[in-house]
C-alpha cells in the first residue's frame, strides 16, 4: 500500500514537473515571438522614416556639403570682355554705322559754297570722333567686365579657386580694353590719324 502511495506521489510529481517545463518552454517561446515582432516593427518604422526624409529635404544640400559654384559666370564674363576688347579696337559695326551716319549728317548741313576746312571737318572729321568715341565705350566695357571677373573669387566661396583659363581669357579683355581706350583717346583727340590739312 505504501509503495502504491509513493508511486503516486512520485507521478504527481513528475507531473507537475512536466508542467512546469512545459510553462517556461511556452513562456520563452512567447517571448521571443514578442521580441522578434518589435524587431519587425522597429525596421518598418526606420524604413518609412528613411523614405520620409528626402521628400522632406528635397532640395536642400546636406550638412556639410555646401553648394558650390561652377564658375560658369565667370567663364562667360572672361569672354565677353576678350570680344569687347576687341570690337573695340576693330571698329565694330555699331560704330561704323554711327560713323557712316555721321558723315552723311555733315554731308547734308555742309553747302557747298563751304570752305574746304569747314567740309572736311564736317564730313569726315564727326564720323571719325564719332567711330573713336564708340570703340572708346567698347574698350571701356571690356575693361570693366575683365576687372569684375578676376575680383570675383575675392567675393565668392573662400578657398575656391579661380580656374586659369578663366583668369587668362579675363586679362587679355582688360588688356585690349586698355589699349582700345588708349587708342580711343588718341583718335579723339586727333593725336594719332588727325585730319589732313586744308591749306
Amino acid at each position: 500500500m505504501a509503495t502504491k502511495t509513493q508511486e503516486g506521489a512520485e507521478a504527481g510529481t513528475e507531473a507537475q514537473g512536466d508542467e512546469t517545463v512545459v510553462d517556461a518552454t511556452t513562456e520563452r517561446e512567447a517571448a521571443r515571438a514578442d521580441a522578434v515582432e518589435e524587431e519587425t516593427r522597429a525596421e518598418r518604422e526606420s524604413a518609412a522614416e528613411e523614405e520620409q526624409e528626402p521628400a522632406a529635404g528635397a532640395g536642400q544640400p546636406e550638412p556639410g556639403k555646401e553648394k558650390t559654384p561652377s564658375g560658369v559666370g565667370q567663364g562667360a564674363g572672361a569672354v565677353v570682355s576678350a570680344a569687347l576688347g576687341f570690337v573695340s579696337l576693330s571698329g565694330g559695326w555699331i560704330g561704323t554705322v554711327a560713323g557712316a551716319r555721321e558723315q552723311l549728317v555733315g554731308q547734308l548741313r555742309t553747302s557747298s559754297t563751304a570752305g574746304v576746312a569747314t567740309q572736311i571737318k564736317a564730313v569726315y572729321g564727326n564720323a571719325w570722333h564719332t567711330t573713336a568715341l564708340w570703340a572708346g565705350l567698347f574698350a571701356l566695357a571690356a575693361l570693366l567686365t575683365g576687372v569684375v571677373v578676376l575680383a570675383r573669387p575675392a567675393f565668392g566661396t573662400p578657398g575656391r579657386p579661380q580656374a586659369p583659363w578663366i583668369k587668362s581669357v579675363a586679362w587679355a579683355g582688360v588688356v585690349l580694353g586698355v589699349v582700345g581706350l588708349l587708342l580711343a583717346v588718341l583718335k579723339y583727340s586727333d593725336a594719332l590719324l588727325a585730319l589732313p590739312s586744308a591749306s
